[in-house]
């Protein structure tokens, strides 16, 4: 069902409070714990299953893919986190504004495939985690992940505090895991040195990367942390907006920073150990996990990485179910209950890995992880392009829009990400229709989605530029439609204010003042700029549609002077309701206030007629309203 309530995540909505008046350390540890929830998504059990593949196929040589995603990853939920902390949006709820409902639906169903490809990561890597552990048969701990639902549900009732310290204790014990393992696997640090140099040994190595790629730089984990970062409750000022995403940004730093060891951790353990002996068909975590301990020669090392596991798979479950609950609400401004939620992802989760197992049996879970993240890898650009768009705009930023440097660089990921996804759509349907006994049927069902998804991920990129060039162009009616024809009549008022509001009603008000003064009044303009930056900041804003107003006010004020007629403006800011009287009032010379409304549109009369009945009856003067 619909709800009204327009916060993201609406029951941990601002409930972290943020003292104003405490010390620096108070103030960052109240912020931290937003980037630890996501960096859980680039340390989940699809990270491993690249990673072992990639250490044992390749050795050292994809460690650079590894450090780039990660920069990249770095830059991105700090573009994200930003989106959230000024906007008060996040990234679905944005594009819900922004695009057309067929866009929005489109990118809705892309961001469900990649939640629920991330959730069939987490989903096989528990169960192999308790098959390694307690030598429980996959199905059975493919049933078993289900009853982490009541999990989440029980942490969700405890506050985000509880969940993010739960995440955190999972997170350590990851950690202190590879840092035993790595102990034992003792690996050629010089090598480590040179795998930091990019080269791709071949298309199988192209593969792998784009799968770690896509299993790093994680879709879902946009929209959850463009969410989270607006649990903690700051002060909104300018100084306040700044001080959250400086504090955020660390955060990210940090976490992220102990997400690339553990991801590396595990490339190496995988390199050091099965690549150095010649075991370059080790690709899957089972057989990881059966020859690490004869191969270190301990025991520990094997229960270990079954319990890293496990913490792996578990953390990422709770953050993906998350995720899950911000797109439907952010895109379809739909909200159902956490725990149906929950079960509907997990349950399109556990159908693939049920059938899968199955059918092709529980050797083939570790090609089915890396395609997860391959299809995660895929679904990156739908995301990062819009995100990158939204925190361009100033009209949504203000002054907290990036600037030129950051705009380049995430560009830049975006084109490396979007440039390698298109090569492996092509190569991979080239080498379908190339294997296919009958290759009409991929002529006529996979290349037309391919197509399609191209000419919509170009519109996604194009669509903006061309909305702002537009945006440019004055939104207000032409200056000469707005002076009328000379007026005839007698004069009555000798000072008139008149509220503007740039819309064809102007045309309206300004020739009934015309009407009523002649050009021997004196004529004072007034506009109300209303948005977040307006409302914060005052005359102090700084944002796109100030300046635009500033200008087109200035505009009509010069027109009419060219006329013979005496023009004074009056630019206000924050709500027309409290401002407009506010001026009126005080200024204490006006005869009449000539103000516009809009026709009979219950929505706008809902708007504006409410803001033209507060004004009337605020006013001590007489109050003439147009109508269009």
């Amino acid at each position: 069902m619909e709800h009204r309530n327009s916060h993201s995540l609406e029951e941990v909505h601002e409930s972290v409070a943020v003292g104003q008046h405490t010390s620096v350390w108070k103030k960052v540890l109240a912020f931290f714990g937003p980037a630890y929830m996501i960096s859980v998504g680039y340390m989940d059990p699809g990270n491993w299953a690249t990673d072992i593949a990639g250490g044992s196929q390749f050795g050292y040589s994809l460690l650079w893919v590894l450090l780039m995603s990660n920069i990249m990853a770095l830059l991105l939920q700090s573009l994200s986190a930003r989106l959230g902390i000024v906007s008060r949006r996040d990234l679905a709820q944005a594009s819900r504004e922004t695009y057309s409902k067929g866009i929005n639906y489109f990118l809705y169903v892309l961001a469900e495939i990649a939640i629920a490809a991330c959730d069939l990561a987490e989903v096989l890597g528990m169960a192999i985690g308790l098959k390694l552990l307690f030598d429980l048969p996959l199905l059975w701990g493919v049933g078993i992940t289900m009853l982490d639902t009541f999990l989440l549900l029980f942490l969700m009732n405890k506050g985000i505090k509880k969940m993010e310290a739960f995440i955190i204790g999972l997170i350590a014990i990851i950690g202190l895991s590879f840092l035993a393992e790595m102990f034992f696997a003792k690996p050629d640090m010089a090598e480590v040195a040179k795998g930091l140099i990019p080269s791709i040994p071949s298309d199988a190595a192209l593969y792998i990367a784009i799968g770690i790629i896509g299993a790093t730089v994680m879709p879902h984990n946009l929209y959850l942390h463009s969410s989270l970062v607006q649990t903690r409750k700051f002060d909104r000022t300018f100084k306040g907006i700044k001080q959250a995403i400086r504090y955020n940004l660390i955060d990210s730093i940090i976490a992220l920073n102990m997400a690339f060891f553990v991801n590396a951790a595990i490339l190496i353990l995988a390199a050091a150990t099965f690549y150095t002996a010649g075991r370059h068909d080790v690709a899957d975590i089972q057989d990881a996990h059966q020859l690490l301990a004869p191969m270190l020669g301990s025991g520990w090392a094997s229960t270990l990485f079954a319990l890293a596991l496990i913490a792996a798979g578990q953390s990422s479950t709770i953050t993906g179910t998350l995720a899950g609950q911000i797109v439907m609400e952010g895109y379809l401004n739909l909200r159902i209950q956490p725990w149906v939620r929950r079960i509907i992802t997990r349950l399109i989760a556990i159908a693939p890995a049920f059938f899968t197992i199955l059918y092709f049996g529980e050797e083939s879970t570790g090609k089915l992880l890396v395609f997860s993240q391959v299809v995660l890898s895929l679904q990156l650009g739908f995301a990062i392009i819009p995100l990158i768009h939204f925190v361009s705009d100033k009209s949504k930023m203000n002054e907290f829009a990036i600037g030129r440097w950051t705009k380049i660089a995430s560009w830049a990921i975006a084109l490396v990400i979007v440039s390698l996804n298109a090569k492996l759509v092509y190569d991979e349907i080239k080498g379908w229709i190339t294997e296919a006994e009958n290759p009409v049927y991929i002529w006529v069902f996979v290349v037309p989605v391919a197509v399609a998804a191209t000419v919509i991920l170009l519109y996604i990129i194009i669509n903006p530029f061309v909305r702002k060039s537009r945006a440019h162009v004055p939104h207000v009616p032409h200056i000469e439609a707005v002076i009328v024809q000379e007026q005839s009549g007698t004069k009555v008022y000798n000072n008139i204010a008149v509220a503007l509001d740039f819309s064809k009603t102007d045309v309206k008000s300004i020739g009934s003042a015309m009407q009523m003064g002649g050009k021997n009044a004196n004529y004072t303009l007034i506009h109300v700029v209303e948005t977040v930056g307006a409302m914060l900041h005052g005359d102090q804003a700084s944002d796109f549609e100030t300046a635009s107003d500033m200008k087109y006010l200035d505009d009509y004020k010069k027109a009419l002077e060219e006329k013979g007629y005496n023009v004074t403006t009056q630019l206000s800011f924050g709500s027309p309701k409290k401002q407009i009287p506010l001026i009126v009032n005080n200024a204490g010379n006006f005869d009449i206030l000539i103000l516009g409304a809009h026709g009979h549109n219950w929505i706008k009369d809902l708007i504006l007629g409410t803001t033209v009945d507060a004004v009337r009856h605020k006013v001590t003067i007489p109050v003439l309203i147009v109508k269009d």
